[in-house]
Formats: C-alpha cells, structure tokens, sequence
C-alpha cells in the first residue's frame, strides 16, 4: 500500500518514538516535514521493514526532507515522569529541534499533549499509512538502534546490539545473571516474578 499525506497543509509534521517497551535505554521521538511531494514506495512502518531497508529509507529521510527532529529520553527521565508521559515529552523535543515550524502535527498512537498552540492529530497505527509518521517511525528507530549498539560495546553480556533493550528471553536471563546495568529503567518490570532476586 503506497502511504499518502494525511492533510492539505505544506508543513505537516509527522511524529512517533520507538523503544517504549524496552527494558533499557532511552525512548527515542523523530519528528519529520516531508516535501509535498515526496514519494517513496518502500517506506512504511519501521516494524515491517528491514534493518537494511530502514537504513537506507533513513538516508533517503534525511536527505529529502524539508526538515527533521531527533530526540532521546533516559533511563533516569522515564523512570522519574513514566514512559508515557516521556514519549510524549521525546515527541515535543524532536519537534522543538525542526528549523521549520510546522502548520499541522499527526502523531502516531492515541495519546499526545498539545505541542504550543499548533493543532494536532493523533492516529492509531498512523505509521502505516501516512508518509511523515512512517518517515519518523524511521528515524526514531534507526538513531535509537544506533544508540543502542553503541552502549552495547560497553555491556556485551545484555546483547543489545541484537535485542536493542526489549525484553527477550536472552535479555532477561543476563539481567538474571548479571544484574543491571546504568542503562535499565528500573520503574519497569525487569524479571517476571518467577525469576525475581531477593536482593
């Protein structure tokens, strides 16, 4: 299915974050303004896509957009105002770093808080089918996997250069073994209750 614009306006941004329902890191907003006339028949929702096609949609996105926000919250931010509230708050900072101001914002999911006195939208599974919110599901993952891969060479036994902080089996049996890290959220639920410590 070819994506479309959502809105007759020039300057609609697109936003949406990956890594809300990761152990550890941060979660990672990307806010996008995509020229009117953008097309691209590849681009869709970062979770049907490929590591190799998201890497280069990612160059294709930074090169022809009008513009694009990439923001990061940590660890400490999300266990401290909790995830929702902080991919909101990741959301608003990726827009903050756009050097245009949008007219209209299309959000993806059911839950955003008015961004300054711009009108916004939200859309449930909005990054399949509108191109600003695929481009940002695209950016917010990418730079956060990124991310991730970095903090990876610094906590091989976690492999989050594969799992990227969500909870597979792998990530919760070395968090078993080996305690946590800097980087996990520790208001989330980090072993199910069967493998909890007596710490």
């Amino acid at each position: 299915m070819l994506l479309i614009n959502h809105s007759d306006f020039e300057l609609e941004c697109g936003t949406d974050e990956a890594g809300r329902g990761c152990l550890a890191g941060p979660v990672t907003a990307a806010a996008v303004i995509l020229p009117k006339d953008f097309e691209n028949s590849v681009l869709n929702d970062s979770k049907q896509l490929s590591e190799k096609k998201r890497d280069l949609l990612k160059s294709v996105i930074e090169s022809r957009s009008l513009t694009f926000g990439v923001a990061h919250i940590f660890q400490e931010e999300i266990d401290s105002i909790n995830i929702l509230n902080a991919s909101i708050l990741a959301m608003h900072k990726s827009i903050d770093k756009l050097n245009v101001t949008p007219e209209f914002i299309i959000v993806d999911g059911n839950k955003f808080k008015p961004y300054k006195d711009i009108p916004s939208e939200t859309i449930i599974k909005g990054d399949g089918k509108y191109l600003s919110i695929a481009a940002a599901s695209i950016l917010a993952k990418t730079h956060r996997d990124l991310y991730m891969s970095k903090i990876h060479e610094e906590y091989p036994m976690y492999n989050w250069k594969q799992n990227k902080g969500y909870p597979t089996k792998e990530h919760r049996e070395a968090i078993k073994k080996y305690g946590i890290t800097k980087y996990h959220r520790k208001s989330f639920r980090l072993l199910p209750e069967q493998l909890k410590l007596d710490l």
